[in-house]
């Protein structure tokens, strides 16, 4: 089973959830999160990892432009 909560597991509804795991998969379920992810589903990555690691997620994956413009202004 999956270490992640309910609340983030239904963003990865095509993924095999009892191989999804947080320390092998956090950019991944960053990125998503960051695309995807509600109040309560950012609010959970939000205690996970740090703005600066956000920031470079932002940086280094494709995400949308909407999405990266709004990240980049909420992270500054």
């Amino acid at each position: 089973m999956s270490d992640l909560p309910q609340s983030v597991l239904k963003y990865f509804w095509g993924d095999k959830l009892e191989e999804l795991s947080w320390e092998k998969h956090k950019n991944y379920i960053s990125k998503t999160l960051l695309k995807k992810g509600d109040k309560e589903a950012v609010a959970w990555l939000l205690k996970k990892v740090d703005k600066d690691y956000l920031k470079d997620i932002v940086a280094i994956k494709k995400i949308d432009a909407k999405s990266e413009n709004f990240w980049n202004i909420y992270l500054s």
